[in-house]
Formats: structure tokens, sequence, C-alpha cells
């Protein structure tokens, strides 16, 4: 073909070349098509992901409740220890005075104290402990039910399966439908998802410890790897003499970053729990696992960042006479903090999802209170995701699935700072 157009023998209207033409552009729309279709393929299983979770998870931000008027029989709590009464007996007698029918019958008593949570005689014991004065008195109390009655308010338990296939029989939908025909039952919105530790009922469970124990976990690998990691890119990238040490460095830098969640976790459990005796479960353990695991990538970002600053701000610095201590923290680092931060927050949320360095420390642990300190034993969000979806109750599904939707959330909203400081801050050259 280069012979025959510097020859000026090709014809460039001819057949030839019309077939080579429409050869590649439909080489470009068969390209730009596969694009379209890997995108939209992309863009459909995301949409699939976050339907599925939404559809299965709307569940648990509602709970289902029974308003009841309660007698605090004051012989069954001491006005003294109000915290020691009998409240299980107080709500079975409420529950004989609703359905007087199944007095004589143990059986029909048991199914009937079961519509209530295990939670509910705890409501009221606070209820008691906060007023001593309520007791004696009868009081209208609103307390949850238990896991299969809530499936079955939410639509979860099918009515038309046989009898024999259902978790409740036809005797106790009937009691529980009595009770919405008289106005008792609710299904507000459940702030127990948020406020409440983890429970063995899942009408009780909530992320309260799992939140806390994420925070305190993130704020410590921010403490640790923040400083560290920009103090560490800044000696190499400004400092540092180039030679095959500081090359190896860099290499090795590299390699960490693509290593395993769970070797980090694997180094966490031999060092900080083997050799140093540190607190299992605890979210500072957690914290400083996620550090290191995070430091490479807070590393690499900083110095991307100092590269990006140009040259002649260092030359111009100098020039005037700066050292180049004062050229680096006065010019160079401040320019570069908004890279510096976008990739310390992208760092952050990917450590807020990593799962097998926690397991590995054991933050998988059944704890039913939120931790008051970093040094106390935990759970995390990810790793409150795998417990539940392991417990074999249906009503940790939906809980299940809750709590992804609030874990991407905070992903979501932490690469959208990210964003933002990056789209605010960013200097242009």
């Amino acid at each position: 073909m280069t012979d025959q157009t510097s020859s000026g023998s090709f014809d460039w209207t001819g057949p030839e070349f019309t077939a080579r033409l429409n050869k590649r552009k439909r080489s470009q729309i068969a390209l730009k098509l596969a694009g379209l279709t890997a995108i939209t393929i992309a863009f459909g299983m995301l949409f699939l992901l976050v339907a599925s979770l939404i559809s299965t998870g709307r569940h648990a931000f509602t709970q289902t409740f029974v308003q009841i008027e309660v007698f605090l029989d004051p012989a069954h709590i001491d006005s003294d220890e109000p915290n020691r009464g009998n409240y299980r007996q107080i709500l079975t007698d409420t529950m004989v005075k609703l359905f007087p029918d199944v007095v004589d019958d143990r059986a029909e008593l048991r199914k009937l104290t079961s519509m209530l949570s295990n939670g509910a005689q705890f409501s009221i014991r606070d209820s008691v402990v906060a007023d001593p004065a309520l007791i004696g008195q009868t009081v209208a109390v609103r307390v949850p039910v238990s896991d299969p009655y809530d499936q079955l308010n939410k639509g979860l338990i099918d009515r038309e399966t046989p009898e024999a296939n259902r978790r409740l029989k036809d005797d106790e939908i009937a009691n529980f439908d009595l009770l919405k025909e008289l106005g008792m039952v609710s299904k507000p919105l459940n702030r127990w998802l948020i406020t409440n530790a983890d429970s063995r009922f899942p009408e009780l469970a909530g992320l309260k410890g799992a939140i806390i124990g994420s925070f305190y976990a993130l704020m410590t690998c921010f403490l640790l790897s923040f400083p560290i990691g920009i103090g560490a890119a800044i000696y190499l990238e400004e400092f540092a003499p180039k030679n095959r040490v500081s090359d190896l460095i860099e290499i090795n830098i590299n390699n960490l970053a693509a290593v395993p969640s769970v070797v980090f976790g694997l180094l966490a459990l031999a060092v900080f729990l083997g050799w140093f005796g540190m607190p299992r479960s605890a979210p500072f353990v957690g914290g400083m696992t996620l550090a290191l695991m995070t430091l490479p990538t807070i590393i690499i970002a900083t110095r991307a960042a100092l590269k990006a600053v140009p040259p002649s701000i260092r030359e111009a610095a100098l020039g005037v006479g700066a050292s180049k201590h004062q050229v680096v923290f006065g010019h160079v680092l401040p320019l570069a903090m908004p890279g510096i931060l976008t990739g310390t927050i992208i760092g952050l949320a990917q450590a807020l999802g990593e799962t097998a360095p926690l397991l590995l420390i054991g933050m998988n642990a059944f704890i039913t209170s939120a931790p008051a300190t970093p040094f106390d034993s935990s759970t995390a969000l990810p790793t409150q995701i795998f417990i539940w979806a392991d417990s074999p109750e249906r009503g940790f599904v939906s809980r299940t699935s809750a709590a992804i939707l609030v874990l991407l959330t905070f992903l979501i909203f932490m690469n959208a700072i990210a964003i933002f400081l990056r789209n605010k801050f960013e200097r242009k050259w």
C-alpha cells in the first residue's frame, strides 16, 4: 500500500478503498457496542444487587408491636428492687385476660405468651425501674412481638401453606388476627435496628454495637495510618536517595497493596494477640490490623499527589532561598493535600468493608452490648453481617440485607466526601 500511495497509483475512490473504510467503520461500531454492552451488563447487575437488597432488607426497617394494658401487680414486683420483679408472669396474666378461654390449657397458654418477644418483659421492667410509682397501676405499653408473628404481619409467612408446613398454626394466626381486629397491632419504623446491640432474637437485634465498633476501628486505623503513611511517602518521594534500597522499598510497598487482607489478619493474630497479648475482639486491635492493610494505599496515593505538584513550585521556592524542608512542608504538601485526603478516605472506605482480618482476631463474637471504649469486645459491620447471614432464624435474613444497605450507605458517603474534597480543592496546573 505504501508503494502504491507513493507512486500515486492507488485509487482513493475505488471499491477497494471503500471496502477497507467500511470494514474499519464496522470494527469501530462493534467496539462501541461491546463497550456499551459491558456497561449495560455492569449496571444491570448492580441494579439487581441493590434491588435484591432493598426487596429483602426493607422488612427489617419496620417492626411489629402490640399495644396491651398491663397491670403491674405489686405481688410480682418488689418496690425496693423493681428490677428483680417477675415481669414474665405479669405478661402471662395480661395475655390470659385477653384470651380467657385458654386458662386451663397450658399448651395454649404457652402459645399465647410466645406471641410476645422475650424482650417485652425487659421493656416493662425498664419502665418500672425508671418510675417505681407505676407499681399497682394499669399502664398501656407497646411491646414487640416474637419473630414468627412479625414475619406473619409483614406477609413473609404464606397463610395458604398447609398448617403442617407453617411455623404458626391456624389457632395462633387466629389469635394474632384478633389482636389486629382490636387495633392493638402496629408496625412502626424499627429504630431498634440502629439503637440496639446484637441479640439471639431477630426482633431485638440491632447494629449499635457493630456501628460503634466500626467507628472505633476506623478511628484507630486513621490515627495510625494517616501520619505514618504521609511521613513515609514524603521521605520516599522528596528526601530518600534514588538507589537500589529505595527501589526495593517502593516495589515492596506496591506489592503489599495487592496482598490479600486475610494475610494481614494472620499477621495480627500472631503478633498483636499472640506476642503482645492484646485483647481479643477489641476494635483497637481491629484498627491496628486495618492500619497495616491501609498503609500501602495511603503511601501510594500520597506519592502520586506529591508527584502531581509541578516542579516549578519547588524551583521557585528554592530560588527565593527556602530550604528543602520549607519547600516540602510549606509549598508542596499543602498543594498535594486534596489528593492525599482523597486517597486516605478511599483507603478507609476499603478498610470499613473488610471482613477476613477482623474474623481472624475474633471480632465475630456474640456481643450483646455496645463497646464503651476501643478496648472492649465488639463486632464490626462486616462481621455482624457475617454473623447474621450464618444464623438459622428467618428474621435474620432481612436484617442481613438491611445491615448490608447500612454498610453501603457509609461507603457511598465516604466516597462522596472524597469526590467533594477532590473537586473543591484540586488545583489545575
